[in-house]
């Protein structure tokens, strides 16, 4: 459930069976929680997180996979955005849903392997960035990617085809989710 924070009225008092309520307000980032690949991504986590992992969202916008996955009962969460307003916006969002998410641009991340990497972005950095993030899911942890196109899938999982196998987790309005398991 995304409440906008200017409705935080609206917030349940009591917590939701098999939901979670996520207060947002995406600043001038990108992520309202409205877009399928959104849901996708959230759908993944509230379906499949381990319990206690790790994990870094990649091009985090507002905060919302990264906030979710700390609600969902990730042990460490990191956002990471090549935009500072993104970065403050993922903060804030954090601080507004008690939760803890470590929020910074790329440099700031440190050397590192993760349970969880998700990047829910477009396609063309996807792949581009497909090296890096491969690089830093752990053996036997998944990655997770959205922002793909339907027509764009085979593409997108053959760039992570020499670090990991990829594949259509979910598809919704015409967009899917990809995940795959490091060996």
């Amino acid at each position: 459930l995304i409440i906008p924070s200017w409705h935080a009225d609206q917030m349940p008092v009591t917590p939701l069976p098999n939901r979670i309520a996520i207060q947002l307000d995406p600043g001038l980032a990108f992520g309202t929680g409205s877009h399928p690949t959104t849901h996708l991504c959230l759908e993944w986590l509230a379906d499949c997180l381990p319990p206690q992992a790790t994990v870094l969202d990649y091009g985090c916008g507002s905060g919302i996979l990264a906030i979710a996955a700390s609600m969902f009962g990730a042990s460490h969460v990191v956002g990471v955005d090549i935009d500072e307003q993104a970065v403050q916006s993922t903060r804030d969002n954090a601080l507004a849903n008690r939760v803890e998410v470590e929020s910074m641009l790329p440099d700031g991340l440190k050397d590192g392997l993760f349970d969880v990497v998700v990047a829910n972005i477009l396609s063309n950095p996807l792949k581009v960035l497909a090296p890096m993030l491969a690089g830093r899911v752990r053996a036997g942890g998944q990655l997770i990617l959205s922002g793909v196109l339907e027509r764009q899938a085979e593409e997108v999982a053959a760039a992570y085809a020499p670090w990991l196998p990829m594949s259509v987790w979910q598809a919704r309005d015409g967009w899917v989710c990809l995940s795959g398991t490091k060996p």
